[in-house]
């Protein structure tokens, strides 16, 4: 299917961070490009902003905003800058501006909207539902975990759990069902496998539409596990989660790094999580270095989560190649 002139289309479905280096990276080619963004975060600054003020969840939506940006360094670096103390601290100007912007305009999807403008940003943002909702998961041992920040930080989630699933039961947003079925490639992944990539799958309709899609599906698979969540995850252990929820396994291909990190780095992370181990070999599975130097990770962001990340460049080089020869 051929777009805009004659670009090819592609949708990119998850939440913060993996989304964020998915696009940044794709931004750079001649592409139709769609981020479609879990609305499930409530931690942090997003989640006092949606309890206080009853919007919906702006977080991931910012991320998504700041990677497809083409506006100065400094208008993205102060939608990112995160005031420190005072009655502001924890939240970062861009949540605040997304808020404000939903009471102004008198809806979520007219915020992203006219920020999007404001940050003259190289693609779409799409919420895949809007509507209030909370994630939930009964684990095994039925204990419930509420919200997403709770699924975050849960240590007990590898010992199993009967189901995950939204409440109030979602609507999805009619665009994204559109985005979906008009796509050429569809990523999904990276990203927190229980937070930021199956939210998206709960919505009513998405994972029907993705079964149903001609487009090319592509699962970038993650670099590290969670302790307690994905402890001893290995690849296949992913694909298997994710098929769960979709209903049926859609990955035309598999993009898998095989660029160790350095041994200090997957020391300093081991209270959070160990490296992933593959243990697929289709021909499906595309294997190549994905990893980012840590020289692209600002300061302020050595956060140990974020020190073991995909490439953008690489990662956008990779997906390109399978879109020219669609």
């Amino acid at each position: 299917m051929i777009h805009q002139g004659g670009r090819k289309k592609i949708v990119v479905i998850g939440g913060g961070t993996g989304n964020f280096v998915v696009l940044r990276g794709l931004k750079k080619y001649p592409v139709d490009l769609s981020a479609i963004v879990s609305m499930a975060d409530d931690g942090g600054s997003t989640g006092v902003l949606r309890d206080e003020l009853g919007v919906l969840p702006p977080g991931d939506v910012r991320q998504c905003l700041v990677a497809l940006s083409d506006s100065s360094r400094l208008l993205r670096s102060l939608m990112n800058y995160r005031f420190e103390n005072g009655g502001l601290g924890g939240h970062s100007f861009g949540n605040l501006l997304l808020s404000a912007l939903e009471k102004v305009t008198g809806s979520f999807e007219k915020a992203v909207e006219e920020a999007g403008k404001i940050l003259y940003i190289r693609g779409r943002v799409i919420p895949v539902t809007m509507h209030q909702v909370r994630l939930k998961m009964v684990l095994n041992n039925r204990k419930i975990l509420e919200g997403e920040a709770e699924i975050y930080l849960s240590q007990e989630i590898d010992q199993g759990y009967k189901t995950m699933y939204l409440e109030p039961y979602p609507k999805v947003n009619p665009r994204v069902l559109e985005e979906i079925h008009h796509a050429d490639l569809i990523v999904i992944g990276p990203g927190g496998l229980h937070t930021s990539l199956i939210p998206n799958l709960l919505v009513q309709g998405v994972s029907e539409a993705l079964r149903k899609s001609d487009a090319k599906k592509v699962l970038v698979m993650n670099l590290m596990n969670r302790k307690g969540q994905t402890t001893g995850f290995r690849t296949s252990h992913y694909l298997q989660e994710l098929v769960r929820h979709l209903g049926e396994d859609i990955f035309d291909y598999i993009l898998i790094n095989t660029d160790p990190p350095p041994p200090d780095l997957i020391a300093s992370y081991a209270e959070e999580g160990e490296l992933v181990c593959n243990d697929l070999e289709e021909e499906r599975c595309l294997f190549a270095g994905f990893l980012g130097g840590l020289s692209s990770v600002p300061k302020k962001d050595l956060l140990r989560r974020n020190l073991i990340r995909h490439d953008s460049k690489k990662l956008a080089k990779e997906l390109m190649n399978i879109v020219d020869h669609l």
